[in-house]
């Protein structure tokens, strides 16, 4: 086969490589583990190692020479109309334990899927039927075509939206339900996004650029060389991910209402069930409604009675049965304690406490540590070993609870004159 070494060749084969093993890595893994976000991210590095494979095989001498010329003519290798999907379907398969791809799905692919039909047609056309160029008389491939370019990156655009809307959501919901939601935030999927976004912006910005300066191939190629490395770091950090949601939901993107699909409580432990996040949560029994968009909201005086008595109720199993020891305490679980619904609880909290549940939980906890601290117990053991004993699970959410609550660090209220009083 033919391939042309040199410096531009060269670095985007290294690219290729890398990133098809990685590919492959994360298909096997997805398939060993069960894990349909892996398989989700592995389809994602084959469409970026298919994307630069034109300008790889190009500066290697494909587009001089027959029959390779053809073969980049007629085999569609951008396939801009299927990486938008599959990124949405890979930031769902990571936080929705309940996403699964089902038939209306297939209508996210389908742009992409008719594009495949058009090349199909295509060789159809010209090498079976006509056995000359007539969809590419130009002399030009399809793929770059401008019309493509652009609807693609729209495409691209609109995928990346719906995923940020989508984390956004999750993460509107995750400080809901559990009490260390700062532990499952997934950030990955954060930078995720931000390094697809990047991707964008670089194209943007040569698709600019090429109205003032007339581009040539080997101008281009630093456009391919960028995205290569961006597409790098995705599958380095990507597969060394391997954290997924268990909370399960069925999302509302434009309410901002997610339906909870909370797990039934074990036969005869209705008051202990395992956190959520520990094991899959059944789509079974009723479903439940979690308001986000009166998340943190100032409390109000409209509560009824029965609202304000399961207030006090809240309160009493936090201060005094001191539940919020529990370092995966739930929304699920404080309610199955007080005998209500995971809705009710949490609409109670929003608008009784003014704060989500992950936010009153750790007050709690930051209430206790200051008990901890009056009692000179940060002088018999570390502040680590203080934060694990009232439910913290990590240093970094220790500090940053304390911190939102107090107003100062750790080190810093101690350090203080009025330590020991709380501010």
């Amino acid at each position: 086969m033919l391939f042309q070494f040199n410096r531009y060749s060269s670095v985007l084969l290294i690219f290729f490589v890398h990133a098809l093993i990685y590919s492959l890595l994360l298909l096997r893994k997805g398939w060993v583990n069960e894990s349909r976000s892996d398989k989700w991210l592995a389809a994602f590095l084959l469409l970026c190692v298919l994307y630069i494979t034109p300008w790889m095989v190009g500066f290697a001498g494909w587009y001089d020479n027959q029959p390779y010329r053809d073969v980049l003519f007629y085999v569609p290798f951008q396939h801009l109309y299927l990486i938008g999907p599959v990124i949405y379907f890979y930031v769902q398969a990571l936080l929705n334990p309940s996403f699964r791809f089902g038939r209306k799905d297939w209508l996210h692919l389908l742009p992409g899927i008719l594009y495949l039909l058009y090349c199909i047609v295509m060789v159809v056309t010209d090498k079976l039927v006509l056995h000359e160029y007539y969809f590419l008389a130009d002399y030009s491939d399809r793929d770059f075509d401008t019309w493509y370019q652009l609807s693609g990156l729209l495409s691209m655009l609109c995928y990346l939206v719906a995923s940020l809307r989508y984390y956004g959501l999750f993460r509107r919901l995750i400080v809901q339900v559990i009490s260390n939601a700062d532990h499952f935030l997934f950030r990955w999927i954060r930078n995720f996004l931000f390094a697809f976004l990047l991707m964008l912006v670089i194209r943007v910005l040569f698709f600019l650029l090429s109205v003032f300066i007339d581009f040539d191939y080997w101008a281009t190629w630093w456009y391919y060389f960028s995205f290569a490395i961006i597409f790098y770091y995705i599958a380095i950090t990507g597969y060394a991910n391997s954290i997924e949601s268990r909370v399960a939901f069925t999302p509302n993107l434009v309410t901002y209402k997610p339906v909870l699909l909370p797990d039934k409580a074990p036969a005869g432990e209705a008051t202990e069930p395992e956190h959520p996040l520990n094991k899959p949560v059944s789509d079974e029994g009723p479903t439940e409604v979690i308001d986000l968009n009166g998340a943190g909201a100032t409390p109000v005086e409209s509560l009824s009675a029965d609202q304000l008595l399961l207030k006090e109720k809240i309160t009493a199993l936090l201060a005094a049965e001191k539940v919020y020891e529990d370092p995966e305490l739930s929304l699920a679980t404080v309610a199955r304690k007080l005998g209500s619904n995971v809705s009710l609880v949490s609409k109670v909290i929003n608008q009784g406490f003014g704060m989500n549940f992950n936010d009153l939980v750790n007050q709690h906890r930051v209430t206790a540590v200051l008990e901890l601290f009056s009692l000179g117990e940060h002088r018999r053991q570390t502040l680590l070993a203080i934060a694990f004993e009232v439910g913290f699970n990590s240093k970094a959410t220790f500090n940053r609870a304390f911190k939102k609550v107090t107003g100062r660090t750790p080190k810093d209220y101690l350090g203080s004159a009025a330590g020991a009083v709380y501010p």
